[in-house]
């Protein structure tokens, strides 16, 4: 497994992923030929499979493929074989899911940023999720030969916006329209990019211009590597290091995420791939490396051993439709699994059988017989969800989840023919199954169908597919934001629930408080049922039951019909009757209790807030700020690089719709905008009063 490289490449949209996945798989020999993003000639890029990727030049859905890249060793000359598994991911928010559980099962990553733009709202977000998974990573600079391109600005932006430590390992020869190859800091020579693709790499001198800067780089980093690595810092002290204990501390620095080495080049324009891809060996860890848990039980783990002869534990991170049926992508973490072998799924407690066996090459699939401990593949003939645990039946345990964020927006399905039923609970269910943000719920007043997602391109999408695979053609609804309620202050309640009309009646009295969790409802978007019952005035089997009534009220608060979190129910007290006393009796109270004491609590509306960053030319500022006033917008930092400004705002989502035909008017077709989501804010009371009464009329309808 030292020679396995599990990695992904995330970034902000339009970064260069794709097309970096690309110039890898040519230099790596896995295609023939390079094609382009948006498919201009035909084709497209290999990892954009979808007709909707390369029609609109993104990302929708991560792709994996393998390859084989052999690396010169610097000390004996060997070359070493090294197998590497590659995520493709989207740069769009929307598609965040994507990008959310391919860093669930990778070892390693490169971590994209633009040499012109430098850190993007993306770029903070991706890299807050390799954060949450401990990904190490590689960081490149990519775009360097686009106009503007200021290698020394982004990489402070980096340090102090991601706040993470860099290990530059190479300086550029020329920036911009000039830029022509690296220089090397631990080799001190120079690199170019020979030949129509830049697929011969050429080794010469330092020009003489740039020896005094790799001098000084070279200080630099050897003297951080001192600081950071006690093995280093002898060598370094003794002055008996060499380029291979060099990589040694850099590997051990970026294993345990002291620093990260920072590379550079032009994906586009054929300059520094090879390189990166030799950094992906030297530097990032093999699965070996990384010490995986599975959970025996919600608190308690046990470490795997990984290896090939122990029991098979796999982890399945993606499900896609195929022409064969459901693809499940699958991540080894121990064992071997073959082809046609029977696996146990271990949250259903149920054996299912497999098909084939599979490696991905993006869309297409190879057909293998076995497959190893590290390695990520594709079986066919599973029928489970995303997010579960195989094994072979000789452990019983799983791996932890994938983080799964709460859709944002939503939108209603609007005059869809009884002819069409079928098919659209078809798609709908498939699409549900396949994308865990995606959610489909059916509206109590008017019936209809309501798709919930990240956002606006996100659900469209969706809406496109339905078109395209399912000869449906639907009409939606305006968007629907995903408020959501919460108490602000403690209620104690005292209601009995009591029915008699002859017979048995209904009898159920509780005794508690509503409460929030805490001040940041952000960190609690959940309700919590707390049973602090002493004795037995109140049986423990009718306990459920209060519990399922509350719950059930929360899905709805009274204040715009939106779910609440940030709330804790304790029940302490009751009463039960021999007779009258039943599950639904306490149902009845719980429902009857919330109903009574809710309004009392002051509860609020809290919206979602968005991260917006725009980019515009410098002469379109001042237009560009007067628009984000006028949706109420917080002007959060502003920045520039060469003529144009980014700005960083915080805006409702709700003020957000059609903002693109606002902007494009505002900067003459020349600004760009994206937005992902910030947080959950308290929405203004006179806003939450309209709100309220919205939903007050809609109940009388």
């Amino acid at each position: 497994m030292a020679r396995i490289r599990n990695i992904g490449i995330s970034a902000h949209i339009d970064s260069g992923k794709t097309t970096l996945s690309e110039r890898i798989l040519f230099y790596s020999g896995r295609i023939a030929s390079i094609h382009e993003v948006r498919g201009s000639d035909g084709v497209g890029a290999k990892m954009d499979s979808m007709d909707l990727e390369r029609e609109r030049g993104i990302t929708i859905q991560s792709a994996v493929t393998n390859f084989k890249w052999y690396l010169n060793n610097s000390s004996d000359g060997a070359s070493n074989e090294y197998a590497i598994n590659i995520i493709d991911t989207p740069g769009h928010v929307d598609f965040t899911i994507e990008v959310e559980r391919a860093l669930r099962v990778l070892d390693g990553a490169i971590l994209l940023c633009c040499s012109v733009a430098g850190v993007q709202s993306q770029t903070l977000t991706v890299n807050m999720q390799m954060d949450r998974y401990n990904i190490p990573r590689i960081v490149f600079l990519n775009k360097m030969d686009r106009d503007g391109a200021d290698p020394d600005r982004v990489i402070e932006m980096i340090r102090q916006k991601l706040n993470i430590d860099l290990l530059q390992l190479q300086v550029p020869i020329g920036v911009s329209n000039r830029f022509e190859g690296l220089v090397d800091v631990l080799e001190e020579c120079a690199y170019y990019f020979d030949g129509p693709n830049g697929h011969r790499v050429v080794k010469k001198e330092v020009p003489e211009e740039y020896l005094d800067l790799l001098r000084s780089k070279k200080v630099a980093l050897t003297e951080k590597l001192a600081d950071l690595d006690d093995e280093f810092a002898e060598e370094y002290l003794e002055n008996r290091y060499t380029i291979d204990s060099l990589r040694a501390a850099i590997r051990r620095c970026c294993l345990l995420r002291k620093a990260y080495p920072l590379l550079m080049g032009s994906a586009k324009g054929n300059k520094g791939v090879q390189l990166a891809i030799d950094a992906v060996c030297h530097y990032l860890p093999s699965p070996s490396d990384v010490v995986q848990h599975g959970y025996i039980t919600d608190d308690e783990t046990t470490e795997l051993e990984g290896g090939t002869k122990q029991p098979l534990v796999a982890y399945a991170f993606k499900i896609q439709d195929s022409p064969m049926g459901q693809l499940t992508f699958l991540r080894i973490y121990q064992g071997i699994l073959r082809k046609g072998q029977q696996l146990y799924l271990v949250e259903e407690n149920k054996k299912h059988s497999t098909k084939k066996l599979f490696k991905m090459h993006a869309s297409d699939t190879e057909d293998v017989s076995e497959a190893c401990s590290g390695d990520i593949v594709a079986i066919s003939g599973l029928k489970c969800n995303s997010g579960v645990t195989f094994t072979d039946g000789r452990l019983q345990l799983t791996m932890a989840p994938i983080f799964v964020p709460e859709p944002v927006v939503s939108l209603a399905l609007k005059k869809v023919d009884t002819s069409d039923m079928a098919r659209l609970s078809k798609a709908l269910h498939r699409f549900k199954r396949e994308d865990p943000t995606f959610r489909i719920s059916v509206d109590e007043e008017s019936k209809e169908t309501v798709m919930s997602g990240m956002g606006e391109l996100h659900l469209g999408i969706y809406v496109e597919r339905m078109k395209r695979e399912y000869n449906l053609t639907v009409e939606t609804g305006p968007p629907i934001v995903n408020y959501r309620e919460s108490v602000t202050r403690r209620v104690d309640f005292s209601y009995t629930h009591k029915r008699q009309s002859g017979g048995a009646g209904q009898y159920g009295k509780i005794v508690g408080y509503i409460e929030p969790i805490g001040e940041d409802a952000n960190q609690h978007l959940h309700v919590e049922f707390v049973n602090n019952l002493v004795g037995n005035d109140i049986p423990p089997n009718y306990v459920p039951h209060i519990e399922s009534g509350f719950r059930e009220c929360c899905k709805k608060g009274l204040v715009c019909g939106r779910q609440v979190v940030n709330t804790r129910i304790v029940v302490n007290d009751g009463q039960s009757h021999e007779v009258d006393s039943s599950d639904i009796a306490f149902k009845l109270a719980a429902k009857g209790a919330f109903d009574e004491c809710y309004m009392d609590t002051n509860p609020i509306v809290l919206e979602p807030v968005m991260q917006v960053e725009v980019v515009t030319p410098h002469e379109f500022q001042a237009s560009v700020l007067s628009t984000i006033t006028k949706r109420k917008g917080l002007v959060t930092d502003t920045s520039s690089y060469g003529t144009n400004v980014i700005l960083q705002a915080q805006v409702a989502l709700r003020n957000m719709f059609g903002y693109i035909t606002d902007l494009r008017a505002a900067t003459k077709g020349q600004g760009e905008f994206t937005m992902e989501f910030k947080l959950y804010q308290p929405m203004n009371a006179s806003d939450q009063e309209a709100c309220s009464k919205e939903y007050r009329e809609s109940l009388k309808k």
